[in-house]
């Protein structure tokens, strides 16, 4: 049983489901169930398991569709079989709801494995986001750690990495340099869908950039939304001080935009 509990919460979460867990917690007198007993309800009704079948369950799933129509993400109930239920069995059952939500919503790409990303990618598994790294140095990917937040691609065009993307994806580019880092923007600025661009570099590069950005058709709509140099204006140049205000930033900006 907790085994397949657990393969089916596992494939909600990779499928992006939002779902109720239902836990009888504690009961009295004639039950249908034992404790402990756990369903799994998602917007369509019933998905795994039982907490008595009837009209206990009948009841805890729509109490579920509530919840996931609503905002709370708990509730604890105590229901009088007879008085709540209009069972014939004189129990009392106490359940748990609790809302499972997808994984995070937050998604950030970094384009580039060097010694900034290296930091940014370990400052970012801290915090309730999805991180995709790409870069075509296989060597560099290799340094990242092993994570289930972390997806690592190895790529040699990261350009066409983008299109793939997510349209709620905050990209940060680091590469090797210029001529890797226009392609990816081009891209991204083209389809106008992604709430955060970044681009590691200097002021210099950033008009450097920008001018070569307007000789390919971007607009200046578009271009305003590019960050660069990314990051907050603080810190000094070492990896770690840099993806601390990369972090910063990216926190504002979806603390503005989600």
């Amino acid at each position: 049983m907790n085994e397949e509990f657990q393969n089916h919460i596992s494939k909600l979460r990779e499928n992006n489901k939002e779902c109720i867990i239902v836990t009888l917690v504690n009961a009295r007198g004639s039950i249908p169930q034992e404790i402990g007993a756990r369903i799994i309800v998602g917007s369509e009704g019933l998905l795994f398991g039982t907490v008595g079948g009837g009209k206990v369950e009948e009841k805890a799933i729509a109490h579920s569709k509530a919840m996931l129509n609503g905002s709370g993400t708990h509730d604890f109930v105590e229901w009088n079989l007879q008085k709540d239920v209009l069972m014939t069995c004189g129990g009392v059952v106490n359940l748990f709801f609790e809302r499972m939500s997808p994984q995070s919503k937050w998604n950030i790409a970094v384009f580039g494995a060097g010694h900034v990303a290296q930091e940014l990618v370990r400052l970012l598994l801290k915090l309730d986001c999805s991180i995709t790294c790409i870069d075509p140095r296989l060597d560099w990917l290799n340094k990242l750690p092993e994570h289930s937040k972390l997806h690592i691609i190895h790529a040699d065009n990261m350009a066409a990495v983008v299109k793939k993307l997510s349209p709620n994806t905050f990209i940060a580019s680091m590469t090797m340099g210029h001529a890797f880092d226009l392609p990816i923007l081009l891209e991204a600025l083209s389809l106008n869908q992604f709430p955060y661009i970044g681009v590691i570099g200097s002021e210099s590069k950033a008009r450097v950039l920008k001018q070569d950005l307007r000789k390919n058709g971007v607009s200046e709509e578009a271009i305003t939304k590019l960050h660069c140099p990314i990051g907050e204006a603080f810190g000094n140049n070492q990896p770690a001080e840099i993806a601390i205000s990369i972090v910063a930033q990216l926190i504002k900006i979806r603390d503005f935009k989600i």
